[in-house]
């Protein structure tokens, strides 16, 4: 019995010797691989610190001007800087079409919803460093029951958005900005043709039609805002399912992809008298379709959109 015992002991603390050696011979084997690869990322990471740093800087006197006048104001605009500066350091964002958005007068933005509205973020983000002015946004009722975005929400004004209250922040001559499509769109779209799905949805009509005189409707669209961020391909008709059961958005996603964004602010488009809002809608419609056709290379491409960030080929004109 005795004897045993001793084979026991002694093949426990063989194993744990060559588990130990073992472990030892695979660090010393993996450390080279470790730091090879450890270090470059090492390296990339304070470079895009630095970066961000550096043009949240550039911002110094508006931010400390901005927290002397107003606590909300200073707290918009260093967050604005943030978001502004990951959007150029890691998407090259750019606007273009400013100039169809007037200063004076309280604008309605309406904007193709990506798998993720990235763009959305920096276009704000931009938008308040250049202008000074907020864009209230609308988003899914179910975010608000997420824990901390009250907070978020308070801070840079998202709202559910009811007709009524979107329709009120226009007559305040203040700004907002609405996808019609949604977390449908958002879940459902598809980067090879970058069609809207809007369904019947006429909401986003009825509060510019409700809205003041003055109310400018501007169309929206970012390039490559699909290939940032994608959605699975597969099991569409189980999501669907779940979709129409829940109303959240299950659907998984990936992406992350540093690809070139440039968000595309077309010519506002006119409220004509008498108009319905199922017309007014189409008209809308309309006008993103024709961003998306001049500006968005199909079917959408992650690899050429990651090329874009050094060289943009213009999209030639279909015949």
């Amino acid at each position: 019995m005795f004897i045993g015992q001793a084979l026991d002991y002694a093949r426990v603390q063989l194993i744990d010797y060559i588990d130990i050696d073992f472990t030892l011979w695979l660090t010393w084997l993996l450390t080279p691989l470790i730091v090879t690869f450890l270090l470059p990322l090492v390296i990339l990471l304070l470079f895009y610190l630095t970066a961000v740093i550096l043009y949240v800087y550039k911002y110094r006197d508006r931010l400390r001007n901005a927290y002397e006048q107003d606590f909300w104001d200073g707290a918009r605009k260093t967050v604005a800087a943030l978001w502004d500066a990951h959007g150029w350091v890691w998407h090259g964002y750019e606007i273009e079409g400013l100039e169809n958005v007037p200063e004076d007068k309280p604008c309605l933005f309406v904007y193709y919803h990506s798998t993720i509205p990235v763009d959305i973020y920096y276009f704000i983000a931009r938008y308040y460093l250049l202008r000074n002015k907020v864009v209230h946004t609308v988003a899914d009722r179910f975010l608000f029951k997420v824990p901390g975005w009250s907070i978020i929400s308070e801070g840079i004004k998202v709202i559910p958005g009811t007709v009524q209250s979107c329709s009120a922040i226009l007559k305040a001559k203040e700004s907002l900005a609405i996808a019609p499509g949604g977390v449908y769109e958002a879940q459902f779209g598809s980067h090879v043709d970058y069609s809207l799905m809007w369904k019947e949805r006429v909401g986003f009509a009825r509060v510019a039609l409700m809205s003041s005189d003055e109310t400018v409707v501007i169309p929206m669209f970012t390039e490559n805002v699909r290939e940032s961020f994608r959605n699975v391909s597969f099991g569409r008709r189980f999501w669907l399912w779940l979709y129409h059961a829940t109303r959240l958005p299950f659907v998984p996603i990936y992406g992350g992809f540093p690809v070139k964004l440039i968000t595309h602010l077309g010519s506002p488009v006119p409220i004509e008298e008498g108009v319905t809002p199922r017309q007014f809608s189409l008209k809308v419609a309309k006008a993103i379709d024709e961003l998306i056709e001049t500006h968005q290379k199909l079917p959408g491409s992650i690899m050429r959109a990651l090329s874009e960030r050094i060289y943009r080929i213009p999209k030639t004109k279909s015949k």
